[in-house]
Formats: structure tokens, sequence, C-alpha cells
């Protein structure tokens, strides 16, 4: 592994603890190295907040060595001002000596545009060190950018013998408590987590994050003829809903029911999302939806828990084509992670 690969490595590793506290804004690291130290890190917080270069300029004691100093960052430092000023212009300002970035950023407004700054300025610049780790690392933002839609996870828990839930549609608890809070972080970390109609109604999911500590999603509900009680927890107006229908226009409270047309319904709901700038979505059931979604090829990651124990009989789960990423032990559960 060289320098360059080794110092990247450690954004990659900063970048990755903004992870649900900063959507819509891409993950971001930076490290700042002198006579092949570290004398300074910082990553992207909070959106809104200080990108991740001012943080690590911030963080250098010495600011006389900057400019014999190489920053290294994940994506393209930012050339527009946004809700802060431009990176690009802050390590000019500076006067730094070399910049090494992993990936171009796919947003217009940067899209090249930082890196020719930076190169105007007479400031040595690297692209494409680590660039496929550090695109899987920000996969939901480069998906959200190039395909106009979230990025899309879907979930689910299915017995040795391939049921998602009893014939009777009961599906608590095929996984165990340990998968059990795995997925309440995973909620922590998406913009927003979706449901059918029919696991609304036999669940009455909350779908919140209470095993973990961090944000809850925009919760996210298919009921195409307005079915579903009103007293189920997905309307208790305590986290922000969209209820996707075919029936009415109408926001009340926390609650905005969106009416759209049958024709490319799926399609329809997630340029939806894409309006409202939900970069992420984790879709927990039930059978009919995660299949409508494989259907239509409109997913990116399947995780699929496997549990030991067997229903003999009930509703199976889906199936589906793609490429195993990786199988995980959860104490006695398999998880395993799909790929389109």
């Amino acid at each position: 592994m060289t320098a360059d690969e080794l110092f990247m490595l450690r954004a990659l590793e900063l970048a990755r603890l903004g992870i649900g506290q900063v959507s819509p804004n891409p993950q971001v690291g930076c490290v700042v190295v002198h006579d092949g130290k570290i004398i300074g890190e910082g990553w992207h917080q909070k959106y809104g907040g200080p990108h991740a270069e001012v943080n690590a300029i911030r963080s250098v004691k010495d600011k006389s060595v900057l400019s014999q100093s190489t920053v290294y960052v994940n994506l393209e430092p930012c050339s527009h001002f946004g809700k802060t000023p431009p990176c690009a212009d802050m390590l000019i300002a500076e006067r730094v000596r070399k910049v090494v970035v992993a990936n171009v950023d796919s947003n217009p407004l940067v899209g090249g545009k930082g890196l020719a700054k930076l190169q105007a300025a007479g400031i040595e610049t690297v692209v494409g060190v680590l660039d496929q780790q550090a695109r899987e690392l920000n996969k939901r933002f480069f998906t959200f950018l190039e395909k106009k839609r979230p990025y899309i996870i879907l979930k689910w828990a299915q017995t040795a013998d391939g049921f998602i839930a009893r014939s009777n549609f009961d599906s608590k608890w095929i996984s165990n408590e340990y998968s059990r809070q795995l997925v309440h972080r995973w909620r922590s970390e998406e913009d927003a987590i979706l449901v059918g109609s029919g696991t609304a109604a036999h669940d009455n999911p909350e779908l919140t994050v209470r095993d973990w500590s961090g944000r809850n999603p925009v919760r996210v509900v298919i009921d195409r003829h307005l079915k579903l009680s009103s007293t189920l927890h997905l309307f208790d107006g305590n986290t922000p809903t969209l209820c996707y229908n075919l029936v009415q226009q109408e926001t009340e409270s926390n609650i905005t029911w969106i009416k759209l047309e049958e024709d490319h319904f799926l399609e329809k709901l997630l340029a939806d999302l894409y309006a409202r700038n939900i970069q992420s979505l984790i879709i927990e059931g039930g059978a009919q939806t995660l299949s409508a979604f494989l259907n239509e090829n409109l997913w990116d990651e399947a995780r699929v828990f496997k549990a030991r124990q067997s229903f003999g009989s009930g509703i199976a789960a889906p199936s589906f084509q793609g490429i195993l990423k990786e199988t995980l032990d959860v104490m006695d559960d398999e998880l395993h992670i799909w790929v389109r």
C-alpha cells in the first residue's frame, strides 16, 4: 500500500463517522499531512456544519507548514457557495501544496470545478486514489445524483425453509434480538423507511429508532386506497410520515398524503422522494411490496437475515437474482448482503 492510499484510508475512516448525520451531503473525511505525519484531520459532522476540509485545517496547530503539506480528501473540494463557503477557496487561501482526492464530485455544481480552481492556483492535484472504496462509501450520494432517485435497500428476515411470515401474516419474531438491534442501527443511517399497507395493518410498526441512538428516518407507507386505520403508529404524528396513494393530496401536522397516478406508481413515488431530497430508502416489507420493487428492478442492495427456525408453511420470501456481496453471522442468524 502506498503512502497516498494509507492516508486516504484514514480519510475514509473519518468520513464514515458522518453516516446518518450529513445527508443529503456526502460523507467526507480529510487528513492533512506534513513530512509523512498527520498534523490535522476532520470530517463533515452534520448537515449545514463545516465541511471536512475546514475541520481538518482548523485542527492544524502550526498553520505555517500548510504550504508544505498535502491534503487528502475522499471527495473533490466544493467550489460553490451552499450552506458554507467553497472549500477549494479555503485551501487556496491557506496555500496548501498538494491535494489528493479519491472521487470527482458528481454534483453539477462542482463536477471538476473544485479541482480546476486548485490547479489554476498552482496547487498540485492527484485524483483516483482508492476511488472504488470511496464511491462505495458514498453510494447513496452518487446514486441520488446519477440515477435521480434514492439508494434503495431491501431488508427482510426469512426462516430456514424460506418464509417471511406465517399464513396469518404474523412475522414476529423470525430474527434474533441482535439482528433486530442491527436493523435499528440501519434505520438511523438512512433518510427514509418504507412499508406497504399489508405490513402496516398486520404488524402496526413504529418504524423508528428505539434499540439504537440516532435520528428517526422519514416514514413512508403505500396505501393506494387509504384503507389503513388512522390509529396505527404510522399516523401518530411523532415522526414525519409520507403516505402515497391514489386518492388525496393533503398535509396535516407531520403527515403528508401524496396522490400519484397508478401508471408507473413506484417510479413516481421515487421521483417524489428525490424531489424531497431523500437520498436513501430502506424497505422493510412486506413480501408483496418487496417483490414489486424487485420486479421493477428498483433496488440497489438487499439485506436478508436467515434464521434457524422453520415455519413449514406461510408467506414465501421474495425471490430475486443478485450478486452475493457478503455473509455475516449475527449470533445464530446469517445475514446475507446482496447487490444488483
